[in-house]
């Protein structure tokens, strides 16, 4: 496949370093979770005993939980190719 200036290759190497990067931060968040909490560690509310058989290590309620992934999500990577658009901008 024609790529212009990139080398051949290049662009499944992109996609390999996202896949690897994202199992990297997966993988972080599992270690050393250790055991659930019974009260949620941002707002201190009780932890519903269902949630907490069921996630092992879990550290927020539901609504808290809620926010830390929508935190998570906006804040994490980043577009390593880069649109035709943002690049002509």
């Amino acid at each position: 496949m024609a790529t212009g200036w990139a080398k051949e290759g290049a662009v499944q190497e992109q996609i390999d370093s996202t896949v690897a990067d994202a199992v990297d931060i997966a993988r972080r968040q599992l270690e050393g979770r250790g055991e659930s909490l019974t009260h949620c560690e941002e707002c201190g509310e009780p932890i519903p005993e269902k949630r907490r058989e069921l996630i092992q290590g879990v550290r927020y309620c539901v609504a808290c939980q809620a926010a830390v992934d929508a935190e998570r999500e906006h804040s994490q990577g980043f577009n390593r190719r880069g649109s035709k658009d943002s690049q002509l901008r």
